[in-house]
C-alpha cells in the first residue's frame, strides 16, 4: 500500500439481529428463543432471525416452512416496520452527535466517517466504542462495529466479532489482513462468484491478489477492476451522507400460484398503490416503471418502460404496469408480482466537505 495514499477512519456500525432484536426488546417473553420475523403462512419468506434461531440454520430470504422444518420451536413474528424505523431514526442521531458524514445502507446499518469528528477525539476505535455502549444504554439494543482507512474494510470487519463487538484493521494491518481473509468473506462477493473464484483456485485475497487486472476483467468483467483495487486496500468511495435513492417498488407473494393474467390484476392494483404511497411519502416521482414476475419454479422475469415524463399516480403505475403484464404471454404460473419506479427525479444536495489523511504507521486509530 503506498505510503501517500489518502485514508479516512471509517466505523461500519451494523445492528444484531435487530427486526428479531427489536421485537424481543418490546415483548420480554421472546427474549432468548428462536424467533423469525415474518415467514408465517405457506408462502412467507423471513426477513429477519434472532441468534437462537440462527443456530439451527434459519436465516433471511428463507421460506417459511423451510425455517420451521430446522428449528420446530420457531416463533413467527409479524414485521412492525414502523416499529423498526423509529428505533432506528433514535440509532441515527446517536451517530449524528459524532459526525454529519453518515451513510445509512438500510435501517439497521451505516457508515461514519470520523476522520474529523464533533467530539474532537482522535480514536475511532473509541469513538465506536463510545456509540455501540449509548445505543445499548438509550435504546436497549446491541451493535456491532468495524473500524479502518475504507469503507469496505470497515464492513468486513464489522462482522468479525458479532454479535455485541467490534473489530480494529489499523493502517499497517490492512494488507495481511486482506491477504489472509475468506474470499466469501469479501464484501461483494456473492455466492455465484465465491464458486466460481474456487474453480479458478482463488480461495484467500493473497490468492486473489495474484491474479493480474487483465486476468480479473477477462474472468468477472466489470467486477474485475474492483476486486484487484480492494485486495491491495484502495477503495477510494466516499461515505455519502445525501445517498440519492435510486428507485422505489414493492411486491406481493401469493397464497396460490396465479396463471391468469385476469386474476393478477387485483393483485397488482393493491401493488401499484403501496408504491405510489411510498413515492408520495418520499416527495419523489419516476419515469421508469419496471413489472417483476417470479414464477412458480422461481425464474424471475423483468418487463420495463420508460415514459415522457415523471409520474407518481396510482392509476398511471397501474396502466403501464398492466402494458407490460399483457405484453408478452406468461410462461407458467405466478407466485409474485412486484412493481418499481426508477428513473426518478431526486436531486443531489451539497454534502460536507470529506477530509482525508495520508497514511502514516503512527495514525491513530
Amino acid at each position: 500500500m503506498s505510503m501517500d495514499l489518502p485514508i479516512r477512519k471509517i466505523i461500519h456500525v451494523d445492528m444484531d439481529a435487530f427486526y428479531a432484536s427489536v421485537e424481543q426488546m418490546d415483548n420480554p417473553d421472546l427474549k432468548g428463543k428462536p424467533i423469525a420475523v415474518g415467514g408465517g403462512g405457506k408462502r412467507g419468506v423471513v426477513s429477519a432471525a434472532s441468534y437462537e434461531a440462527r443456530k439451527f440454520g434459519v436465516k433471511s430470504a428463507m421460506a417459511g416452512n423451510l425455517a420451521a422444518k430446522l428449528c420446530p420451536e420457531l416463533i413467527f413474528v409479524r414485521a412492525n416496520f414502523e416499529r423498526y424505523s423509529e428505533i432506528s431514526k433514535k440509532i441515527r442521531a446517536i451517530f449524528y452527535d459524532y459526525t454529519d458524514l453518515v451513510e445509512p445502507l438500510s435501517l439497521d446499518e451505516a457508515y461514519l466517517d470520523v476522520t474529523e469528528n464533533k467530539k474532537g477525539n482522535p480514536s475511532a476505535s473509541l469513538i465506536a466504542e463510545e456509540i455501540r455502549e449509548r445505543i445499548f444504554e438509550e435504546v436497549g439494543l446491541t451493535a456491532s462495529a468495524g473500524i479502518s482507512i475504507n469503507k469496505f474494510i470497515a464492513k468486513v470487519a464489522s462482522d468479525y466479532n458479532k454479535p455485541n463487538g467490534q473489530k480494529t484493521i489499523n493502517p499497517e494491518e490492512v494488507i495481511e489482513f486482506l491477504e489472509q481473509l475468506d474470499i466469501r468473506k469479501f464484501y461483494g462477493v456473492g455466492k455465484v462468484t465465491a464458486e466460481k473464484m474456487y474453480q479458478k483456485g482463488i480461495f484467500t485475497g493473497l490468492d486473489l491478489k495474484g491474479k493480474s487486472l487483465e486476468y480479473l476483467n477477462k474472468n468477472f468483467g466489470k467486477s474485475g477492476r474492483y476486486y484487484y483495487y480492494v485486495v491491495r486496500g484502495v477503495h477510494n468511495s466516499e461515505v455519502k451522507p445525501n445517498r440519492i435513492r435510486k428507485s422505489l417498488a414493492a411486491e406481493r407473494t401469493f397464497s396460490k400460484n396465479l396463471s391468469s393474467e385476469i386474476f393478477m390484476l387485483e393483485k397488482l392494483e393493491h401493488v401499484a398503490e403501496e408504491v405510489a404511497r411510498r413515492l408520495k411519502k418520499s416527495n419523489v416521482a419516476g419515469k421508469t416503471v419496471t413489472l417483476k414476475i417470479k414464477y412458480s419454479d422461481f425464474t424471475l422475469q423483468t418487463r420495463s418502460k420508460t415514459l415522457q415524463y415523471f409520474i407518481n399516480d396510482k392509476s398511471i403505475i397501474l396502466e403501464t404496469a398492466k402494458d407490460l403484464l399483457y405484453q408478452e404471454k406468461l410462461s407458467n404460473s405466478v407466485r409474485l408480482l412486484g412493481i418499481s419506479m426508477s428513473n426518478l427525479n431526486t436531486e443531489m444536495k451539497k454534502k460536507p466537505e470529506q477530509k482525508s489523511v495520508s497514511v502514516q504507521l503512527k495514525f491513530k486509530f
